[in-house]
């Protein structure tokens, strides 16, 4: 077994290992995007779930620039990941000239962020799509054939995990634990901006400090940010 199908065993097994009792939405998301472009030919990714108000909300991004590209395709209503949750289809447009006419506003801030290319796969359960997982190239050109279907069965264990979670919870509940974890994702740009002021480390090696520390101490990371923005956690060593 080479070192690449070694790593997609791990990361099948991480994400069911994620799926207990005591369910970390942030995390669960968080760890499907780093694997899925580690392990295929991207540079960044990020996710998209609609809330219980079915709008989309950002929920996790690989990188910070990533998540800028992403919040950006929400303020004007135009990008990749929309089109893959509108359509329920996967989107790909390889030509920056189709790009240009697609997404008029998008295109150029994605070249701003330092991209080329970008692409999205619905999270789409039969006819229910929840969301959709940005792909982003700093070289032009679509991921590979090969590259794709791995990224799409990411995506479908993340579907699958997300709806199997919601069928064992009340619509009340779920629509809690979306919140919560939007809350979540709020606090841990706080945390992580705190922490790379006091440290001067980046603030995508802050989110690598954060969640390091917590599972070295089978911690839940949420509860390692609160405690990093209330101050009494100071150092992570």
């Amino acid at each position: 077994m080479t070192g690449r199908e070694l790593l997609i065993a791990d990361t099948f097994v991480e994400l069911a290992d994620t799926l207990v009792d005591d369910f970390d939405l942030l995390d669960f998301l968080s760890t499907l995007v780093e694997r899925t472009v580690a392990l295929v030919d991207a540079d960044a990714g990020g996710i998209m779930l609609a809330d219980h108000q079915g709008g989309l909300q950002v929920f996790a991004a690989s990188t910070h620039a990533a998540r800028l590209v992403e919040l950006f395709e929400l303020q004007h209503d135009e990008g990749p990941c929309l089109e893959a949750f509108r359509t329920g289809r996967q989107v790909t447009k390889t030509d920056p000239a189709a790009m240009a006419a697609a997404w008029p506003a998008f295109t150029p801030r994605l070249s701003e962020a330092g991209f080329a290319s970008a692409q999205a796969i619905p999270l789409r359960l039969r006819t229910e799509v929840i969301g959709a997982f940005n792909v982003f190239r700093v070289a032009p050109g679509a991921l590979s054939e090969a590259d794709m279907k791995l990224a799409r069965a990411l995506a479908d264990v993340a579907t699958i995990a997300i709806v199997q979670q919601r069928s064992l919870e009340a619509r009340e509940q779920l629509a809690e634990q979306l919140q919560h974890a939007l809350t979540s994702r709020i606090a841990l740009e706080q945390a992580k901006g705190i922490l790379a002021e006091r440290t001067g480390v980046d603030v995508d090696v802050a989110f690598t400090v954060l969640r390091s520390y917590a599972r070295r101490r089978g911690l839940p990371l949420r509860q390692v940010v609160q405690d990093v923005i209330d101050g009494t956690l100071t150092r992570l060593p």
